[in-house]
This record gives C-alpha cells, structure tokens and sequence, in this order.
C-alpha cells in the first residue's frame, strides 16, 4: 500500500487543567488496567451493563490462517462474552426507569421549523414498548432485518431501540438517499419491513420521501410492509396492505412490553460504508461486544455525568449517531438533544441557540461544519448566545486541521476547554484514538492515543512498528469488543479488505488495516495522513492530503480544500487542489483567492514538493456521510474530463449512491467542463 510522507510541524500542546484533577471519570488506575490485561479490562467495562445471563468466556479469536494445502486464507472471526446473554434497549431505557430516573429527559427534539419535545426515559420506555408490539405484529422477529429510512426524528431513535428489543437487526439509512442506494439495502439484507416517512424538513423546505421509498421497495419478494411516520402532511401514494402508518399501528399499541435477552453475538445492526468503488459494504455489529464498547468509550473520553446535556450533531444513519447519539448516551442514562434540521435554517446561528436552549454540555460535531461556521462566522462567534453550559467539545469524520482546532477552542471552548478529538470508523464500532480529558495533553489535529484497552500502531509494509515520525500503515494488533464481526452476506470481503495484509503478523495471528496513512511523533500521538489509496506521489515524494489541505484552509480566503493526484507525464502525478472559498472573501478577484499565495503557503509550511499544481474553485465537494472529501471522486473525475475532450470513454467514477451530497459530483464536473482547453489540468498526458 501507498504511504504518504509526514511533514506534519505541530508544536502547541495544552496540558489537562490541573485545577480538575480527581473529577473526571477516567483516572491512571483505569490505563494501567487496561495495559495490564486488556481481556479482563474488558470484561470490567461489559459488567458496567446489566445481563440477564452472565458470560462463560470472555473472548475467543479464530485468526486469518493460511491452509497449507490449498493456501486459501481463512476468514478470520472474533466472539465476545460467549454464553452471554442481554437486552440492549432494556440497558438504555428499562434498566433507568427500573432505577427511579423515570423522570428524566432522554431526548430534547428540535425540529427543524421550531416544533420541540421533550421525552423522559419513561415516555421512551412507553414509545419503545409500542414500538416493539407493533413491530410483532407485523411478523418481524428475531434476526429479521428492518430498513429505517428516516431523518433524525425521535421515531428513528425509537424504531432502532424497538427492533433491538426484539431482536430484529436494524440499518438506518439517511433520509437523503436516493432510492437506489434504499433498494441496494433492502436487496443486501433481505429486509421484510422499511420504515420511512410521508416526507422530510430539509434546508426550510418540506420534501416529499414517500415516492423514493415506493420506488426502493418495488417487487422485491422479501419486502412484506412498509410503515410510514407522518411528519409533513403530504399527499402520498398508498398500497393497501402493504403500507401502514406509524399512528395507527405504533401509537396504538400496547405499551407493556417485556424484553427477551438474546446472546451478546446476535447482530445488532448493518451499517454500510461508502465508497467510491464497488458496492457498499454492509458491516455487522453485535449486541454484547458492541454496546459494551460503546458505553465505556462515551463514559470514558466524553466523562458522561448524570447532568450531562450531551449533543451529537451526526444524522441517525451514521455510526457516530449509533453509537454517540443513541446506544452510548442511552446506556450511560444521559440527556441529549437531536435536531432535525440543517445549520443555517432559518439562519446560520442556530446550533448557537441550540447550545443555549438546551444547557448543552458537550457538543461533538465535524470538521466539514466547523470550517464552515469558521467562513460564515470569522474569527469570532457572534455575540449574544450564553455557551456557556458547554464543559468537553469533541469533533469526529475527517481528520481536523489544526488551526480549526485552535479556532474552536477560542470561540465555542473558551480558550480553556478540552477537545475530545476521536478517530474510528464505521467497521471500529466506538472511538479508537482519541484523548481521556483530564489525563492527556492535547495536540491540534492530533486524535492523540489509543482508548484503554485498544492496541492500535503504524507499521511498515512488513507489520513491524515504524519509528517516530516515520509514516505508515495505520493497524489494530489485538481484536476489540465493537469490531464489526463479518460483511453481511460476504466474509470473504471482510476478510480481504481488513485482515489478509497482515494476516499472521502480531501475537493475535494479524492486524485489522484501518485503511488510513499515520504517524506517531516522539511522545506516542497519532497523526492521520490521509487514506492510504489518497496518496499523491509526486516525483517519488508520497504527499499527505490532509497535510495539504490543513495548509491552505489555514488561509482566511479558504473554507474548505480537497487535494487529490492527477496524472503528469513529467512528475508521474501532480497536486491538485479543488477549493472552496470562504464567503467573507468570495468574489474578490478570481472567486477572492490569491492562487500563487495559496500556492506558497503549500511550499512553506510542507515544502516545495507539495506546491499545488492545479489550484480551481468550486462550489462543493463530494463527501461520505462522516464528511469525509472523496478525493478519489476528485481525481477520476479530471481523468473523465480529460478522456472526454480526447474523444474516448470516461471512466466509470464507481458508486456515489451513498455520498452525503451526490449533487456535488456533477457540480465540480461542471468547473471541470467549463475550463479553457488550454488549462494545464486538462492536459493530455504521454
């Protein structure tokens, strides 16, 4: 695999505040636990659950082992808390009301017109209950697979929980997705039910989903009803007795429930990755292994106190949301807001009243929003919004560029708070780097260390650990509670996208491949370079992306920077740097950048070597739904322009039926096909 070189020079550090030490949850005690027996410290963070029967054994790993007669390469597989049995949503819901906090607010709902609700453990109990019997009534059970294409609602949340209850196996998809990207869901998993809505408030306008849904599920055998949340009132197009409405099954039914245990490997939920290759990938995560990860991470890096006022700003369908905005805040007996809406609806200071409204305590969000409110916003936040509540900011997706970093600390931090920066991904279940407050110097850009009891590390192409500063190959070397077991219908896939790189390196029989460049500086903390397949290779120099782009969004004129490789006859790539600009400048001069300074930004703070070749402005860029730039949409997408203008076919740029804004794809191809034919990108290429 293609490692990028780390020219990373970041220095300003920030110590925990001493004036703190003893009040948080995660102390030295609870590390050197962890190191010491990492198996044991786990099964310390599973009794933190309630079990209905406790485990026999605490793990078992089947290693990729190559046959020695065929030389096939097995498929690996990993169990925790085996003969273990459980009930995830009677550990976030029943099991709080059980204990007397009945009362307590689980959800602040904020629509995205202004509606608001607030919903106690016990309503939710109530909710999760009726849920659960409607959902029996229907004939979903145990193992039977459920689609919820919904926004973030708390019907979604209480869907998930309901189906968790019974068993059945739960894939949120967000609300924006095409039919298509529905349709590949409901065939992958074989889905009986889809959970959808008439339509959806999106950007202040009330969008009609209900004929995507109708589309997605359109003669598939498997598909038996799909049940319909009214949320905007529109006219929609009805099958009768396959379509029924969430107010007459769910709100109608009993609200007495009593929850089955199920054994801590029955799957939980699928989760699908983008990409801009192949098919999605359908991960599945397990009851027992996943929410024990999932709780202890939250209590942990996030120090979850009973008065909490916890915000995660992620859709319901993107594993931050699964496990920060339902399983670990649920489970831990926080209080939360969900917001349905978008940040500049009706105006760009409404995550600013949220915080206010709602005495939110942490607020975790993206990078992507957080160079956005940096361009709308400037160096400060607008005056007349009391943040004061916030205690921990925390940001998750893309890695963060230091000096949005610093920016936020300023202004939503105080120039004082931590910032639980996390790094893990939709196969990882829960954070994998990421700083304890309290405990770990803080580094801007830096997801600093691995959680207690992760085993993660940069190696070369061999497995054996690079050395400080040297970039390589990010790993996990010892098997976790939440990682995902398998690729729905396809272990094979598992198997050869994680685990054959390194199958037989390590103590545990192989290293999980992250997918991702790292390096680890002199004092042990992570710095992620890029995806590894993200590399630009000019001159035989490996170029970090992030690296690049940090660069040039440090400049005011920049909001955002997507830097991919394009092919050069001469350099064998060349930088290319698709920029947005920032609002307080757009429209001076060319689009309000200065291209030779953004170019000699790039020489001075990486070095020469990374100088932008190609520098164009454009209005949007492709993204996953963690806001991660699908840089390698960026460079197929030259390529399709150059063999456009040749004459030939253009390649085939892969799936995008999961990016979180399709519609950039044929934005930045519409700059691409504006250009002179004279400009350098579109050069042929010998």
């Amino acid at each position: 695999m293609s490692v990028a070189e780390s020219r990373l020079i970041e220095q300003r550090t920030f110590a925990p505040d001493p004036a703190l030490a003893g009040t948080w949850n995660a102390d030295r005690a609870l590390v050197e636990r962890a190191a010491a027996d990492p198996i044991a410290f786990w099964e310390e963070a599973a009794r933190r659950l309630d079990w209905a029967e406790p485990w026999h054994t605490a793990h078992q790993w089947d290693a990729p082992v190559v046959d020695s007669a065929t030389g096939e390469l097995s498929v690996p597989a990993a169990r925790w808390f085996l003969g273990g049995r459980l009930n995830v949503a009677e550990n976030c819901v029943d099991r709080h009301v059980r204990a007397g906090r009945g009362a307590k607010v689980a959800l602040f709902f904020e629509g995205e017109g202004g509606d608001r609700e607030a919903v106690t453990y016990q309503d939710l109990q109530r909710r999760v209950s009726r849920a659960a019997n409607a959902l029996t009534e229907l004939g979903i059970g145990p193992g039977d697979r459920v689609i919820v294409y919904l926004p973030v609602l708390v019907e979604t949340v209480v869907i998930a929980l309901a189906c968790a209850r019974i068993g059945a196996v739960h894939s949120l998809v967000f609300g924006g997705f095409s039919a298509e990207a529905v349709r590949y869901r409901l065939q992958d998993t074989g889905a009986k039910l889809l959970v959808t809505s008439d339509g959806q408030f999106r950007r202040g306008a009330a969008v009609e989903v209900k004929s995507a849904a109708d589309e997605a599920v359109r003669d598939l055998p498997a598909l038996e009803h799909v049940l319909v949340v009214r949320r905007t009132g529109q006219e929609i197009a009805w099958t009768p007795g396959r379509d029924v409405w969430w107010h007459e099954s769910v709100e109608v039914a009993s609200a007495v429930h009593e929850p089955a245990s199920f054994d801590a490997e029955h799957p939980l939920f699928i989760i699908y990755t983008s990409g801009t290759t192949g098919r999605p990938k359908g991960l599945v995560h397990t009851a027992g292994g996943y929410l024990t990860h999932a709780s202890f991470a939250h209590w942990a890096h996030f120090d979850a106190k009973d008065s909490d006022v916890h915000w995660c700003t992620a859709d319901l369908a993107w594993v931050t949301a699964h496990t920060y905005e339902i399983y670990g805040p649920l489970s831990n007996g926080l209080t939360q807001v969900l917001y349905e809406g978008t940040p500049a609806v009706p105006h760009r200071e409404r995550h600013l009243e949220i915080i206010e409204r709602y005495g939110v305590t942490v607020y975790y969000t993206a990078p992507t929003l957080l160079r956005t409110f940096m361009s709308w916003f400037g160096p400060e936040l607008p005056g007349g919004h009391d943040l004061s509540s916030l205690r921990l900011l925390g940001t998750v997706g893309e890695a963060i560029n230091p000096e949005a970093w610093i920016w936020f600390r300023r202004t939503f931090g105080r120039d004082e708070l931590p910032i639980v920066d996390t790094w893990w991904q939709s196969e990882t279940g829960a954070a994998m780097l990421v700083p304890l407050p309290g405990l770990t110097t803080l580094k801007p850009g830096s997801a600093t260390g691995p959680l207690p009891g992760i085993d993660m590390a940069v190696v070369d192409a061999e497995g054996r650990e690079a050395p400080a500063g040297t970039a390589g190959t990010l790993v996990a070397r010892r098997p976790w509670p939440g990682m995902a077991r398998t690729v729905w219908g396809d272990p094979e896939r598992y198997r050869d996208s994680y685990w054959r790189e390194y199958a037989g390196c390590g103590e545990h029989g192989g290293y999980y491949v992250a997918g991702d460049s790292a390096t680890v500086d002199a004092d042990g903390c992570f710095w992620i370079l890029g995806r590894l397949d993200d590399v630009v290779n000019v001159s035989g120099h490996r170029l970090s992306t992030i690296e690049i782009e940090s660069a040039l969004v440090a400049d005011p004129s920049v909001a955002e920077a997507g830097a991919a490789g394009v092919d050069d006859a001469l350099t064998g790539q060349a930088v290319a740097v698709f920029v947005i600009p920032a609002e307080a400048t757009a429209g001076e001069g060319a689009d309000g950048l200065d291209a030779a300074a953004l170019r000699a930004r790039a020489a001075r703070e990486i070095g020469p070597i990374a100088k932008p070749q190609h520098l164009l402005t454009v209005p949007d860029l492709p993204r996953t739904r963690s806001g991660k730039i699908m840089r390698r949409l960026l460079t197929q997408l030259v390529h399709a322009e150059r063999s456009r203008r040749a004459g030939l076919e253009p390649p085939e740029l892969g799936d995008i039926t999961s990016l979180q804004n399709p519609e950039a794809v044929a934005l930045v191809a519409d700059v691409l096909a504006a250009l002179p034919a004279d400009d350098p990108i579109l050069a042929p290429q010998s």
